[in-house]
């Protein structure tokens, strides 16, 4: 069972597709939103992105915990329904759009966010993904972002685009989070 675990919607249970998903457990979302959260200090009035949305939990969370905006991409319609029936369930306005992850992020960012939250599929190549988040990156005014990567741990390419440097990488059984910040350019 996902459950949203801290905030105005604690403990409200969401819906999770049957199939064509892996959902982040509890367990590996409650450390991330402990990390962030160190980093960040508030959630209060930022825009969050969640991208391969599954059931929306991760932007569901950060809306509960006080985000201003949450944006949940999916291109799967019934997954892209269980995720608008999970955010009227807990009551939470959070935007869904039923769009490919790879053509979204090819089309200028509105809103701009400020945490981006990136799940695809274990299998899909690192390559892959690091072009896809260069082309959301090249997007993006100049901006600070968090943007945080769920991988397979056993997954040993980085997921980052070449001109985006990590700045930690957790791992919690078998999977890893990479965190990395964009500041809107290159910074060394």
């Amino acid at each position: 069972m996902t459950r949203i675990i801290s905030g105005s919607a604690r403990g409200r249970s969401l819906r999770v597709p049957e199939q064509g998903t892996r959902p982040t457990s509890d367990r590996v979302r409650e450390a991330v939103f402990s990390s962030l959260e160190h980093r960040l200090g508030s959630w209060r009035g930022l825009c969050v992105y969640d991208l391969y949305a599954g059931s929306g939990a991760f932007a569901l969370e950060a809306l509960s915990r006080g985000a201003g905006q949450a944006v949940a991409v999916e291109h799967d319609k019934r997954t892209v329904e269980i995720i608008r029936a999970n955010a009227a369930a807990v009551g939470l306005p959070l935007a869904v759009v039923m769009l490919d992850v790879a053509r979204f992020v090819a089309r200028p960012p509105a809103p701009i966010p400020d945490v981006v939250f990136v799940d695809p599929p274990y299998e899909m190549p690192a390559a892959n993904l690091a072009r896809q988040l260069g082309t959301l990156l090249a997007q993006l005014p100049e901006h600070e972002l968090l943007l945080v990567v769920e991988r397979s741990a056993r997954d040993r390419e980085s997921p980052l685009p070449a001109d985006l440097d990590e700045i930690d990488v957790r791992t919690i059984g078998e999977t890893a989070i990479t965190y990395a910040r964009w500041y809107g350019y290159r910074h060394d």
